[in-house]
């Protein structure tokens, strides 16, 4: 469900106050714009201050009906209950409609990750002969993704410079600090081929004549930070280089970085610090997946499992 109603003024004012003082990443806030476009499609004409509980329901039941997953409806919600908060703080709205409503059920479903021989043949693709500019960068890009568990937007925040308040690469520790949701730092381990991907970057990055003043790390051909959008381009780009036949998108090397750890630690709380999980219970998906691996190990391998 996709709306190209314009942005009012009450949500253009939250998206600043999302960026200036949450410090939301740049994909947070392209999804906050969305849900809240869509929050200003249903309600019309009717400002937010009038809408009622009776009223987010029925919000709800269209977006169901139209085919939105409960995943999907539970997002917006949460976008919308956030704005009113604000809301209720800045703009002197009396309650919260959202506060109560609750979204469809939706099946559960697990994470899609690669297995440790689709990584390695997808992270080796285009390794035959010299490597352009671009190619040299994405390599670094995607081994990074892999080897630290980023998220995409941790990944286009980070920059060149130590201490910067987006993120940076210690690359004599070899660890890298991002900031992730709420603007929670982490740091995170970098590993070695990752380590020489980022490195032969940094020496074609240098001689790029559109590098200028730039601070980010990652770049375009025409010297500006390289957005969500650019970065999941050049992986499809790269998926195709492969030959790997599957379809990618950057969060599976995160699902990846932390279903392959799992499978050979057991550690969920050492999985749950590096992905930056504020409740364990979000890492606890990875270890139906590691079950899931198992099962087929043993499927696979025990002389009794087949028939």
């Amino acid at each position: 469900m996709e709306t190209d109603v314009a942005l009012p003024s009450w949500a253009g004012d939250y998206l600043a106050w999302l960026a200036t003082q949450r410090r939301a990443a740049a994909l947070t806030l392209e999804n906050y714009q969305r849900d809240l476009r869509r929050l200003a499609e249903l309600a019309g004409e009717r400002a937010p201050q009038t809408l009622e509980a009776t009223d987010i329901r029925r919000f709800v039941a269209r977006m169901h009906g139209q085919g939105l997953s409960g995943r999907s409806i539970a997002r917006t919600l949460s976008a919308w209950r956030g704005l009113y908060r604000w809301l209720i703080r800045n703009r002197g709205v009396s309650a919260n409609p959202v506060e109560s409503i609750r979204p469809p059920k939706s099946p559960a479903m697990l994470p899609k990750v690669l297995s440790q021989d689709q990584t390695k043949a997808l992270l080796d693709a285009g390794k035959k002969g010299n490597e352009s500019a671009l190619e040299s960068r994405d390599r670094a890009m995607f081994e990074l993704l892999y080897s630290s568990g980023l998220r995409l937007g941790e990944l286009a925040g980070l920059d060149l410079d130590s201490g910067s308040c987006n993120g940076w690469i210690d690359f004599a520790e070899g660890m890298v600090t991002v900031h992730g949701k709420r603007n929670r730092m982490r740091t995170v381990p970098v590993g070695e081929l990752a380590l020489a991907a980022l490195r032969v970057w940094l020496e074609v990055r240098a001689l790029l004549p559109a590098a200028g003043n730039e601070r980010a790390l990652f770049i375009t051909r025409t010297g500006q930070r390289m957005s969500a959008g650019a970065i999941r381009g050049r992986l499809r780009r790269w998926v195709q280089l492969s030959g790997l036949g599957v379809h990618v998108h950057p969060h599976m090397f995160r699902h990846s970085f932390a279903s392959h750890l799992l499978q050979s630690s057991g550690d969920l709380r050492a999985v749950q610090e590096l992905l930056g999980h504020a409740s364990i219970r979000s890492t606890q998906v990875y270890t139906h997946l590691d079950f899931q691996h198992l099962a087929q190990v043993y499927d696979s391998a025990h002389p009794r499992a087949r028939k």
